[in-house]
C-alpha cells in the first residue's frame, strides 16, 4: 500500500508505503494544541516505510515525543515517541485522500472535550492502547 500526502502549501510531501497500523483519533491535550483542533486523528507506518519530499521542521513537546510539521504554511506532519524508535506517526488529515484511512479507534477519550459528542462504536481508551501513538 502507498499512500502519500502532505502540508498545506505544498512545501513538504511523503509517501508512506507499508501496511498502516494504529489509526487513531487521539483526544489528548497536546495534539489538541499542536493541531488547534478537538481531535487529531494519526496513522503509523514504519520509520523505514516513510520518505520526504521537503523536510519537516521538528520540536520536542515532551520528554521522548518529537512532532514534526511545515517550516513555511506550519501544518501538523508528523509525531514519534522514542519508546517506539521504529515506528512514526502521520496526521491522517494530510493525505491526499483522507478517506482511505479512518480511524479505528479514540485514544485519550479520558481528555475529550465535553462538548465534542461522538457518535460512532469505535473503542475508546482512557490513555493510549500498549504501544504507539504516546
Amino acid at each position: 500500500m502507498s499512500l502519500r500526502g502532505g502540508c498545506y502549501c505544498g512545501a513538504v510531501r511523503y509517501v508512506a508505503n507499508g501496511k498502516p497500523f494504529n489509526s487513531t483519533l487521539c483526544h489528548c491535550t497536546d495534539c489538541r494544541r499542536v493541531s488547534g483542533a478537538p481531535a487529531l486523528a494519526w496513522f503509523s507506518v514504519k520509520f523505514a516505510d516513510l520518505h520526504w519530499t521537503g523536510t519537516p521542521t521538528r520540536f520536542s513537546s515532551s520528554a521522548g515525543i518529537e512532532r514534526g510539521f511545515c517550516p513555511s504554511c506550519g501544518t501538523t506532519l508528523s509525531f514519534h515517541d522514542s519508546r517506539w524508535p521504529e515506528e512514526i506517526d502521520i496526521a491522517t488529515a494530510t493525505l491526499d485522500d483522507p478517506e482511505q484511512l479512518p480511524p479505528g479507534d479514540h485514544t485519550f477519550a479520558r481528555s475529550r472535550l465535553g462538548w465534542m459528542k461522538l457518535c460512532d462504536d469505535l473503542p475508546a481508551y482512557p490513555t493510549t492502547r500498549s504501544a504507539g501513538m504516546g
